[in-house]
């Protein structure tokens, strides 16, 4: 049996309602915490200024809030999620 790690590509971000991609200049604010204004996805849901975790991103084109995991999908397959690396076997 051999193992080897595959590297999978960037996730793609997009809205899971309708489909929109965020870009680098995106903004959300940390409200009612303490105010910062950043891009979400560049920490993963993670405020930069509070350390507090948003599980939830309303997005800025259709205004619907889904779980910040569902924006992240897999460029290489149908629907998972996925940025890290995968533990490949062939025998």
């Amino acid at each position: 049996m051999t193992c080897r790690f595959r590297t999978m590509r960037k996730p793609d971000i997009r809205c899971p309602a309708c489909r929109w991609r965020p870009g680098a200049e995106a903004r959300w604010t940390c409200l009612p915490a303490c105010g910062t204004v950043w891009n979400t996805f560049s920490t993963g849901g993670r405020c930069p200024g509070c350390g507090a975790r948003w599980h939830r991103t309303q997005c800025l084109a259709c205004g619907v809030v889904s779980p910040h995991r569902d924006w992240y999908r897999d460029p290489d397959s149908a629907g998972g999620t996925t940025g890290r690396r995968e533990l490949v076997t062939a025998r």
